[in-house]
């Protein structure tokens, strides 16, 4: 199942997001390497200070080994502050229905159960966390920079990435910016690819957070 953790209920759940943060490091410093902020063994930036919400993807024996972070593109986004040249000289997007999604990272063993097209389970349930969340606060697309390995692994989930510029080198991968489709349509595709039979969220956080 998906945590979502809002900003208000933060400081209630600060060993969840300090180990977020841990998986984080694991994920962007030492197996992608890229030029990312760390302290210590965790890997912190400055929009995690913007009270974002956060997705964090459970196993069975409560590790946290998924996450995402959203935040809504009318306040400061990624995109739009630190990579605004795959924007191909297009506005960012700002608008109360559409939210950025940024520090998408999985770390699974490599005997986690699989789905459709040799995706981790555990990538189509963070997926359907985000459309879901995205349902529930009225969003019609979520915008994200992501890599050109992610971009593969959303078309393999049938989620793919409308892509607002081209591709271009960014450090040591080649990054690009689109969006995702926030529907039902969407849902139900990534839920059946996924092998899901209903809601991932944890529903007694949706319920508080209302």
């Amino acid at each position: 199942m998906i945590q979502l953790i809002t900003p208000q209920y933060c400081s209630e759940f600060t060993n969840d997001l300090a180990e977020m943060h841990r998986l984080r490091y694991r994920v962007f410093k030492l197996r992608l390497n890229w030029n990312v902020w760390v302290s210590g063994d965790m890997e912190i930036d400055e929009y995690d200070v913007l009270r974002p919400v956060h997705l964090l993807h459970r196993a069975t024996d409560g590790r946290i080994q998924g996450c995402v972070r959203l935040l809504p593109s009318t306040g400061p986004t990624m995109l739009r502050e630190i990579f605004s040249v795959l924007l191909d000289g297009q506005g960012a997007p700002r608008s109360s229905q559409v939210w950025e999604s940024s520090r998408f990272a999985l770390d699974v063993p490599p005997d986690t159960p699989k789905a459709s097209g040799g995706l981790a389970a555990a990538t189509y349930e963070l997926f359907a966390a985000m459309i879901e969340f995205g349902l529930s606060t009225g969003l019609t697309e979520i915008v994200t920079v992501t890599d050109a390995r992610m971009d593969g692994i959303l078309r393999r989930a049938g989620w793919p990435l409308r892509s607002i510029g081209m591709p271009r080198p960014l450090g040591n991968t080649t990054a690009l910016a689109g969006y995702l489709e926030v529907s039902t349509d969407a849902l139900e595709r990534i839920r059946k690819a996924g092998r899901m039979s209903g809601p991932v969220l944890w529903a007694p956080v949706i319920r508080a957070a209302a």
